[in-house]
C-alpha cells in the first residue's frame, strides 16, 4: 500500500517516533483523510443541482427545450439558443419571435442577446427587421465579429448574408390589427413627451419649439396625461433564459419583439447586456423582464450578479436589484430572477406578479415559482 514506503521513511528517521505502531498509525490516518473527503465531496455534489435552466415567464417549451439540449451535454450557450429559438417559433405571449408587437408604423422587429459566462463575450442585434431568428443571429455577432451589438437593417444584411432565412416580413394579421386599432385611437396610448402632433398620430414635434395655437390638435389634447402607457405581458416581454451546464458553465440569452406601439429605431435593454441578462460562470446569472427603458437604466442583472459574488444570497440579489430602481421610479414594472453557480435561484418583482420556469434533474417537468411585489422600505 501507499503507505508502507513513508512508514519506512519514519522508521529510518532518527527520532522513530512510534515507529513499531507506524502501519496502525499511517492506516488510521489513511481512514480518516478518506472519510473526509467523501463527505466533503457529498456535500459539494449534493448542494449543486446542475444542470439547470431558469426562465422568465411559464415558457415552458422554451424551458424543455433548452433542458433536452443541456441534459443530453450540449453547452449552455448552444442550450440558450435552443431554447430562446423554440420561444420565437412558438411567438410566446406575442412578445417574443416575429408576428406581435408592431412599432408606431406597424412593422414587427427583433431585438435579442446571448451571453458566455465563461469567456464573458456577447453578441447582440437591435431593432433587427426581416430576419425572425433572433437569437441565432446575436450567437453570430458573437462567433463572427469582435462586435458585441449590430442593429436595425445592417443587423438583417449581417444575418441573412452569414446564413439566416430572410429576408421576410416579421408582422402578422394580429399585429397589424393591433396597429390598425391603435391608429384608430388617435395613436394612444404611446411612449411620447413633451411634444404636439400636427394630426392626431404625428409628426411630431417638440412643445417647447413651436406655437401651440397653430399646431396643436385641439381634440386631443390631455390624452397624453390621461393614457400613460400600461405595461403588462402581453404587451411587453421578454424571456431571458439561463442555463448552467454539466461542467458548471453559464450562457444567457434574451428575445423580445419589444414595446408594442414603440418609436421606430428604439433599442429595447433585451439587446442590452448587464440589463435584461447577465452571467458569468464564477458567480451566477441573471435574467429580467418589464420596463426595459427604465430597468436599462440601473443594469439590474448586472447588479444581481455582483451581489452574488459579494456573498449576498439570490433571494436577496434579486430583491436589492429590484428596491434600487423602485425607489427611483416607484410606478415602473419588473422583475429579475437571480441563479448562483450552484443552482440556488430566487425572483424578485415590482408593480405585477411575476412568474419563472425552472427544470433541474431532481425535476419531472418544469416548475414555475410565483413571485409577489415586496412592499418597498426607505
Amino acid at each position: 500500500m501507499f503507505y508502507r514506503p513513508l512508514c519506512a521513511q519514519i522508521q529510518n528517521n532518527p527520532l522513530r517516533v512510534m515507529s513499531t505502531n507506524c502501519d496502525k498509525f499511517l492506516v488510521a490516518i489513511f481512514f480518516v483523510a478518506t472519510l473526509f473527503s467523501a463527505v466533503l465531496g457529498d456535500g459539494i455534489k449534493s448542494g449543486r443541482k446542475l444542470p439547470i435552466v431558469v426562465s422568465t415567464w411559464p415558457f415552458l417549451e422554451a424551458v424543455r427545450s433548452a433542458w433536452r439540449s443541456v441534459d443530453s451535454g450540449f453547452s449552455a450557450v448552444d442550450s440558450v439558443v435552443e431554447g430562446c429559438s423554440a420561444c420565437e417559433e412558438l411567438r410566446c405571449d406575442g412578445t417574443v419571435g416575429p408576428g406581435g408587437s408592431p412599432d408606431e408604423n406597424g412593422e414587427t422587429t427583433i431585438d435579442a442577446m446571448i451571453m458566455n459566462g465563461v469567456t464573458m463575450e456577447v453578441g447582440a442585434v437591435a431593432s433587427m427587421r426581416y430576419v425572425s431568428d433572433g437569437i441565432k443571429a446575436a450567437r453570430l455577432v458573437m462567433q463572427h465579429t469582435k462586435h458585441t451589438i449590430l442593429v436595425g437593417e445592417q443587423a438583417s444584411i449581417f444575418a441573412i448574408t452569414m446564413g439566416l432565412p430572410g429576408p421576410t416580413n416579421l408582422s402578422s394579421e394580429e399585429s397589424i390589427d393591433k396597429w390598425t386599432n391603435w391608429k384608430k385611437n388617435k395613436c394612444q396610448p404611446n411612449f411620447r413627451k413633451n411634444v404636439l402632433p400636427i394630426d392626431d398620430c404625428g409628426p411630431y414635434r417638440s412643445s417647447t419649439n413651436i406655437d401651440e395655437k397653430t399646431c396643436s390638435n385641439v381634440e386631443r389634447d390631455g390624452l397624453d396625461e390621461s393614457l400613460s402607457y400600461q405595461f403588462d405581458v402581453h404587451n411587453h416581454d421578454t424571456i431571458s433564459l439561463a442555463v448552467i451546464d454539466q461542467n458548471g458553465d453559464i450562457a444567457v440569452g434574451t428575445s423580445t419583439n419589444g414595446a408594442t406601439f414603440k418609436i421606430p429605431g428604439r433599442v429595447g435593454d433585451g439587446a442590452i447586456a448587464g440589463s435584461s441578462a447577465y452571467a458569468d460562470s464564477e458567480v451566477g446569472a441573471c435574467g429580467a423582464t418589464g420596463d426595459g427603458d427604465i430597468m436599462m437604466r440601473f443594469l439590474p442583472c448586472y447588479q444581481v450578479v455582483e451581489s452574488m459574488r459579494l456573498g449576498m444570497e439570490p433571494k436577496l440579489a434579486a430583491e436589492d436589484s429590484i428596491s434600487r430602481i423602485a425607489r427611483k421610479y416607484p410606478d415602473f414594472v419588473g422583475a429579475v430572477f437571480a441563479v448562483d453557480k450552484n443552482g440556488v435561484h430566487a425572483g424578485a418583482c415590482h408593480g405585477w406578479t411575476f412568474q419563472y420556469s425552472v427544470r433541474t434533474p431532481d425535476l419531472d417537468d418544469v416548475a414555475v415559482y410565483t413571485v409577489t411585489p415586496e412592499i418597498l422600505t426607505t
